[in-house]
């Protein structure tokens, strides 16, 4: 059981686990999606140009993320991807592994959230455990749970 299992059960969330090769892109993890009746999402970590404010955004799989758009929306010129060294430092994560999971390493709040709609109206949602070879599915209303739970403000986009 992964720590972000432990973390869920404390909190009284019942996830379904299902095991599968590494994989680090969702061209690479859609192939292991059959069967699994979820919304899946991909995962971006991304910084401002000065390095000095950090973003998780998580959209579902089939959007394009559009960094000008999420700039503009978060009041920044610019954002780029972060790299696997901050990504380390701010979420404990290595690349491939980015999950709203990796918020329970971020106790500080220092992160800045944005997560797709389709994401909140969900029936079911599926995440990377902060590994890449698994994916947890749950309910919307526990993966709202879990974020009230991680305390950190979330941005509806």
């Amino acid at each position: 059981m992964s720590a972000v299992e432990r973390y869920l059960e404390e909190l009284g969330i019942v996830c379904e686990r299902h095991d599968h090769p590494p994989v680090a892109t969702v061209a690479e993890a859609e192939q292991y999606w059959g069967g699994i009746d979820a919304l899946h999402a991909k995962n971006l970590f991304l910084r401002n140009q000065k390095g000095s404010r950090h973003f998780l955004v998580v959209l579902a799989f089939t959007r394009r993320g559009d960094l000008a758009a999420l700039g503009e929306h978060f009041g920044e010129k610019k954002l780029g991807f972060a790299s696997p060294e901050r990504l380390l430092a701010h979420l404990g994560l290595t690349p491939g592994s980015v999950s709203p999971f990796g918020l329970i390493n971020d106790p500080g709040h220092k992160v800045e959230v944005a997560i797709d709609v389709a994401i909140r109206d969900a029936a079911r949602v599926a995440f990377h455990p902060n590994v890449n070879t698994a994916t947890l599915v749950l309910s919307g209303a526990d993966f709202q749970r879990y974020l009230a739970a991680v305390g950190h403000e979330v941005h509806w986009i």
